[in-house]
């Protein structure tokens, strides 16, 4: 097949849906499917087409989901993108967060080849969806197949746009993500709790970890919490001289795709206090690749990943006392991090990235088979209307 994979996003920045996609990407491209990959382009950067990658519309920051997303809100580029469609005659075109501006709009106004969507968003409401209804139904209605990665997300969207939805989750690679990585040595011999993600934004939930590691080191006075991801640590400082939490802390910053899972190995327990818009929790699946057993808030979104006392534990949201309770009872139980942690490796070998792109494959093939048997309508164009911006996005990497 000949494939177009549409982000509204600027890959520059790191982020789940793009990560979803090269994965994507990669996978087709070894079962020998020709795939290009739309995006739009940096700010400062020429739009530019390598035979792989397109980049088209350059991408500005707006507040999303308590992050940023970084899309382009040019309409300009409409002929250019109705001229690559034309041009390239794709089989398929699958688009990710297809109802964002403008980037997949775009698309999907100028596609006549099986469109298909993936939503990853989950949250507790969008504007952009609420009020931008009535013409987005139109660009929905191109959509020949749907597909949620997760329950939450599912449940999200069908809020605003009800109809079938295909359970297809995010994936992880299972061969950079192993058990038998080796730890960092510098920080060996003590009892370790990790944490990765942007731990500024406050639906990480990162204040309450810290709150919880207070608890934590009167139990395990050695006690450490490594923390990876991009953040600020003076938002926490007075919260951290308060709770006297200086020796227990390692704050990282970013580290590169490649080292990140050596941070996996080197932990007893992985901990994600998120309090909620989370629609699925790739580091979850991260740590279980790793083999390390899950400390987890009981939200929607992680509830699909970790099954509680199966692969780690799951506590209120909110509650740093519950997190602390799990956290020292994983740290005093060997035996039990090792069959939390194992039983975390096999679950995640069923969202392996091979996994998920046969299960996309299979899904276009089907799509492809029923729109073979029923012949073209045409959809009305919708008329014009003004959409607020705010509140239309979902979150990036989660």
């Amino acid at each position: 097949m000949k494939i177009l994979l549409v982000s509204p996003f600027d890959f520059t920045f790191p982020g789940g849906v793009n990560e979803h996609i090269l994965h994507l990407d990669a996978e087709f491209r070894k079962r020998g499917h020709a795939t290009r990959v739309l995006t739009p382009r940096s700010l400062g950067e020429d739009e530019q087409d390598d035979g792989h990658f397109i980049k088209l519309g350059t991408a500005v920051p707006i507040p999303a989901n308590g992050s940023t997303a970084r899309i382009t809100l040019s309409p300009f580029v409409s002929g250019k993108v109705k001229d690559l469609l034309q041009r390239e005659q794709f089989d398929v075109v699958h688009l990710h967060e297809p109802l964002a501006p403008a980037l997949p709009l775009l698309v999907l106004l100028h596609s006549r080849t099986i469109n298909v969507g993936t939503f990853h968003a989950a949250r507790s409401h969008n504007l952009g969806y609420l009020y931008g209804k009535p013409i987005l139904a139109h660009f929905f209605s191109k959509l020949h197949g749907r597909i949620a990665v997760s329950p939450a997300a599912l449940e999200f969207v069908s809020r605003y746009f009800p109809g079938h939805y295909e359970l297809i989750p995010n994936g992880i690679d299972i061969d950079l993500f192993r058990p038998d990585v080796p730890p960092l040595e510098q920080f060996a011999g003590r009892p370790t709790i990790l944490f990765v993600g942007r731990y500024n934004e406050s639906r990480k939930g990162f204040k309450h970890l810290l709150e919880a590691l207070a608890l934590v080191q009167r139990e395990f006075p050695a006690v450490q919490l490594i923390v990876v991801g991009p953040g600020d640590p003076r938002r926490f400082q007075w919260l951290i001289e308060r709770h006297g939490l200086s020796a227990h802390l390692r704050f990282v910053g970013p580290v590169a795709p490649q080292d990140l899972p050596r941070y996996y190995a080197t932990c007893d327990v992985f901990c994600s206090p998120a309090t909620g818009r989370e629609s699925f929790g790739i580091v979850l699946l991260e740590a279980m690749a790793s083999g390390k057993p899950v400390v987890a808030t009981d939200i929607r979104g992680y509830r699909y990943v970790v099954r509680h006392g199966v692969e780690g534990l799951l506590v209120e949201r909110k509650n740093p006392e519950a997190l602390a309770l799990a956290l020292v009872h994983l740290l005093a139980d060997r035996e039990l991090r090792q069959h939390l942690g194992q039983a975390g490796r096999r679950r995640a070998e069923c969202f392996s990235w091979a996994v998920i792109a046969d299960q996309t494959l299979a899904y276009y093939d089907r799509l492809r088979a029923v729109a073979a048997r029923k012949p073209a309508v045409p959809v009305p164009r919708p008329s014009i209307t003004r959409i607020p911006l705010r509140g239309w996005f979902g979150g990036e990497r989660t």
